[in-house]
């Protein structure tokens, strides 16, 4: 399970100039865990682009002086120090060595001062301490391992801690549960980013699902797919059927197409191709479009109407029936939610309204309303018909709706976890933990 905050508005701070998010800094210090220390660096310092993953740099940063030895004896050398910090967009601070040390001082004012700067900071397993410790996570949710959450939530109250989730995004602010739990964080890091696709080529790589959970999804994203087919299909008579398949998207065929194109019957063709996907063909196909649609709603600005009829889908309908499906939310709210975090900010806009912006210097004078006392320019607003308006007004329901269920869901759940009357609540697994402030649905 995983979390992310998009039930509301997230105020983040804007990112200081000399900042570039796709600068990466990892803090190390010395005694902590090899696994931990490793995974930002194999997502965010391995060149994939020949993948289609976009490229992060990243800066290898010494939080203390002095060696840095992992709990397995290695010794590792970090190029930078803190000073490195002020270039970076992301700061990543891996498992911290122990829960009854303090984290340094000077570590701690770095980290303080890149979240100041606007700098997105992000704590694996137990890094969720040092967090903590700089005063980051106060009045934040978050997680950690779940054998040191009843820790946390005692030492940082102010701290709303949640040890049932893989990780918490709440903006600015993220935190992973245990050990593989970080990558499950950085996938998710790397989604947000540049979207779908790009981290599901990264999971691929790192030979991880793209998405790990429950089946019950909190956060503003919903589900996510893997496209990737096993390579063995490479060598076989299907793979030309498959990547036909692949480039007809936006055609309406059906799987009796593509047995035909294969030159077999609709059942062997089943069972060929069960054989080497491991899915039906059917499934196959409806995934395949739904990612198609996917794609399209972080990428462009179709209408729902226009990326149903580019994915092949019959009409609208279908698209929002397995789109929700699949994925658990609707078209409208996997678009929104998208758009909302991304970390380039807001659109420009106004819910339920296309805007254009148009140049200051315009010949003839501005064609612009200027703003009460003074003279910054307005968005001028498309004109839109009919159609558009009940587009964008079916488009917005959609998106209240699906938020509405999903708080639903999340009271439900918690519900079911109050304890019997009578029967003590455990420490490590109960939904508020001893010393913790209470929050709200969503």
């Amino acid at each position: 399970m995983s979390q992310d905050s998009t039930n509301g508005p997230v105020e983040t701070r804007k990112l200081a100039a000399r900042r570039r998010r796709e600068i990466v800094a990892v803090l190390l210090f010395s005694g902590g865990p090899i696994f931990e220390s490793s995974i930002p660096l194999s997502v965010f310092g391995i060149d994939r682009q020949d993948a289609g993953v976009p490229r992060y740099r990243l800066l290898v940063c010494a939080g203390e002086d002095g060696p840095l030895r992992t709990t397995g004896g290695l010794q590792l050398s970090a190029p930078f120090g803190l000073e490195a910090i002020s270039r970076a967009g992301t700061v990543v601070v891996p498992a911290w060595r122990s829960i009854t040390q303090p984290p340094p001082a000077a570590a701690l004012e770095a980290l303080r001062r890149a979240h100041e700067e606007g700098a997105r900071v992000i704590g694996l397993c137990t890094g969720a301490f040092v967090l903590a410790a700089a005063g980051l996570l106060d009045g934040r949710p978050a997680t950690t391992h779940w054998m040191y959450a009843p820790t946390l939530a005692k030492r940082y109250p102010a701290v709303h801690v949640d040890p049932r989730e893989l990780f918490v995004d709440d903006g600015d602010i993220l935190t992973s549960a245990g050990t593989a739990a970080g990558i499950d964080l950085c996938l998710h890091v790397v989604r947000t980013d540049h979207g779908a696709e790009a981290a599901g080529a990264l999971a691929r790589r790192l030979v991880v699902p793209p998405r790990r959970g429950n089946g019950q999804e909190t956060g503003g994203h919903p589900r996510h797919l893997d496209r990737s087919l096993p390579e063995e299909i490479g060598a076989d008579p299907l793979a030309e059927v498959v990547a036909w398949a692949l480039e007809h998207l936006h055609e309406q065929f059906d799987v009796e197409t593509l047995a035909a194109r294969a030159y077999m019957s609709r059942r062997t063709f089943d069972r060929r191709f069960r054989s080497l996907t491991g899915s039906a063909p059917l499934q196959w196909l409806i995934t395949q479009r739904v990612l198609q649609a996917q794609r399209l709603l972080e990428t462009s600005d179709y209408s729902v109407d226009e990326v149903a009829g580019r994915c092949g889908f019959r009409s609208p309908v279908a698209l929002r029936g397995h789109f929700r499906r699949q994925l658990g939310a609707s078209p409208a709210a996997y678009r929104a939610a998208y758009r909302a975090r991304r970390p380039d900010g807001e659109e420009d806009g106004i819910e339920g309204e296309r805007v254009l912006r148009i140049p200051e210097q315009h010949p003839g004078g501005p064609p612009y309303a200027a703003e009460p006392g003074g003279s910054r320019p307005e968005p001028l607003r498309e004109p839109r018909d009919a159609r558009t308006q009940v587009r964008d007004h079916r488009e917005a329901r959609e998106y209240r709706e699906y938020r509405e269920a999903r708080e639903c869901r999340e009271v439900r759940g918690r519900e079911q976890q109050r304890p019997e009357p009578g029967k003590p609540e455990s420490d490590v697994y109960a939904s508020r933990l001893p010393g913790q402030r209470g929050r709200g649905p969503g």
